[in-house]
């Protein structure tokens, strides 16, 4: 429960929170090891999307949207993935942006980006909250 005068996440929107889930999930489709070759994409079933150098344009868009975020939101998002994993709890919100922060010297797409779990740590924070990302695939891409 949020104590009296905690805030609900009010420092990042839950569709940017969702747009940094789906970018991470494609970035964790990636084949690791595998090595783009000269094969035609079409022969070889378009298997080259897979390989690492096949996920640089999500990888550069992510860091682009996490770059672009303001700090407050940047915080947010790590505090996010710090609830999730269990660092802390929903009722230390306050406390997880303050450590988030303090650790601002650090690029926050780099640090964000090394961590494994990332989209689920950010669904399970979610969830803590009450909010999820059901239907954020919908609301981005109708008609798909």
């Amino acid at each position: 429960m949020l104590r009296e005068n905690e805030p609900d996440m009010p420092e990042i929107g839950t569709d940017k929170v969702c747009f940094v889930v789906a970018k991470s999930r494609e970035l964790l489709a990636e084949d690791v090891g595998a090595q783009r070759d000269a094969s035609n994409a079409t022969d070889d079933g378009f298997s080259a999307v897979l390989t690492d150098s096949g996920d640089l344009p999500t990888r550069l868009e992510l860091v682009e949207f996490i770059d672009g975020l303001d700090s407050d939101e940047r915080d947010a998002l790590i505090a996010l993935v710090w609830i999730g994993r269990g660092d802390f709890e929903r009722s230390d919100w306050r406390a997880a942006v303050k450590s988030a922060a303090a650790r601002r010297e650090s690029g926050a797409a780099k640090y964000l980006m090394a961590i494994p779990l990332l989209p689920d740590y950010l669904e399970d924070a979610l969830s803590a909250f009450d909010q999820s990302c059901r239907g954020f695939d919908e609301r981005e891409s109708p008609g798909l």
